[in-house]
């Protein structure tokens, strides 16, 4: 339900959060193509194509992988978050050799504080071409594309096609003009999404999902070709990990590599590089938002039971034997964490459980619903409503926040953004991961 409150565009009539109404229905128009529609990335109203299209393919990786065990209606729900990233994407590369890498200035979003509804700041787009490469995002949105041909491959054969096919064009494009993003955005991408490891994860990882995707060898051997060393994390910026997991059942190489990211993880390794807060939560020094990194790892290690089961083996971690009944007990602990099992007993999702965060930072929960307050809202008007220090009147159900810091506190204030901003990139992983519990929950 979250990403029901994330779109952007014409909103369609099976919508559940009622206080969201149609958005940036002119996106696009500055270069003359249509780019209505996406997801704002986290509280503000820009749309930033590398993390919005990594959390397409997350949503549909936890399709693909925990489907079975989401249940009707939340399999629909799934596949209609899916769709809503991937329909987006296909109109971001409808032209050949240029894809559209973010829509809105974000400095100058960044400065108002207006409902998507009523936004009047620059709708700029920003284009990657042979001349303005953009690997990064080509490569990311090359695996959400790939993921969903996969997830709907048995829905609409003829969608399928589609997807596969520009999936296929724009991972070419990408590889053939290789280049960071961040160069040719510049101050749009920096420094809100830079890319600090560079881009051959993104390629790789898009060759991954192509690879699942098509059987093509040709897409196998790049992977192998373009390994790299980035194990321990997993995130918008971050892909080498997840290649390793996805990629585990065919190559012991890849297993090894997956070994090694769990041995970072566990509390009890001898080898691990992540930290704990004293009430268990996994912490990454430095992180902001830092409840990407449990929902985003967990996601990881649930899905590699599944590899383990299979070979009938456990992860070797020195002196330390740790089975794939130990990485389901793990993952169960983070979500109970993150659902309220935890020293503040609060929730970090919101609207679930009987305390949660109420003062999200996020425009579209802190300012009045249009059908109550239908004047517009101006760009410093906005901040009025900001201050107030009540609960946001509109509940952005599903949404988990940034979380709590290294010692268990959280303060539940707007102006503590990483603390207290919801994020697309801490949920979509969060959906496999629930789904997977939830599976956990029936056996």
């Amino acid at each position: 339900m979250f990403f029901e409150g994330q779109r952007s565009g014409k909103l369609p009539p099976t919508q559940r959060l009622t206080w969201r109404r149609d958005s940036a229905l002119k996106d696009g128009s500055d270069i003359g193509m249509d780019l209505v529609g996406g997801y704002y990335d986290a509280g503000d109203n820009v749309k930033f194509h590398l993390p919005m299209a990594w959390t397409t393919t997350m949503i549909g990786w936890s399709v693909l992988e925990f489907g079975n065990k989401m249940g009707y209606p939340d399999l629909r729900h799934s596949l209609d978050a899916l769709r809503w990233g991937t329909d987006y994407f296909l109109k971001a590369t409808s032209v050949p050799d240029r894809i559209v890498a973010q829509v809105a200035d974000p400095v100058l979003d960044h400065d108002c504080w207006e409902r998507p509804e009523d936004m009047d700041t620059p709708r700029n787009s920003y284009l990657l071409n042979a001349s303005h490469p953009g690997s990064e995002v080509a490569g990311e949105i090359a695996a959400a594309l790939a993921v969903g041909a996969l997830a709907f491959r048995k829905i609409s054969p003829s969608y399928t096609k589609l997807l596969l096919n520009r999936a296929i064009q724009v991972f070419e494009f990408g590889d053939k003009h290789r280049g960071s993003y961040a160069q040719s955005v510049g101050a749009g991408a920096c420094p809100f999404y830079c890319s600090s490891n560079g881009y051959m994860d993104e390629l790789a990882w898009g060759a991954a999902w192509l690879f699942k995707a098509t059987g093509d060898n040709k897409y196998a051997y790049y992977v192998k070709s373009n390994l790299g060393t980035s194990l321990t994390a997993f995130n918008w910026d971050s892909k080498f990990a997840g290649v390793y997991v996805l990629l585990a059942s065919l190559d012991y190489a890849y297993a090894a590599n997956a070994d090694n990211l769990v041995c970072a993880i566990m509390p009890e390794s001898p080898f691990k590089t992540y930290t704990f807060t004293p009430g268990g939560l996994l912490y990454a020094e430095g992180a902001s938002s830092n409840m990407q990194n449990p929902t985003a790892l967990c996601f990881l290690l649930a899905a590699y039971t599944r590899v383990l089961r299979a070979q009938n083996r456990v992860v070797q971690c020195g002196d330390v034997n740790i089975a794939p009944s130990r990485l389901d007990r793990f993952v169960e602990g983070q979500v109970d964490y993150i659902l309220g099992s935890n020293p503040l007993g609060m929730s970090y999702m919101v609207g679930y459980g009987s305390k949660y965060p109420q003062r999200i930072h996020h425009r579209g929960s802190v300012l009045p619903d249009i059908r109550k307050h239908p004047e517009r809202i101006g760009c410093s008007e906005g901040y009025g409503f900001f201050r107030n220090v009540t609960s946001n009147p509109n509940v952005l159900i599903g949404a988990v926040v940034g979380g709590p810091d290294v010692n268990d506190r959280f303060q539940d204030s707007r102006l503590v953004v990483s603390q207290s901003e919801p994020t697309t990139y801490i949920n979509a992983p969060f959906v496999g991961v629930l789904a997977f519990v939830k599976g956990r929950a029936n056996v």
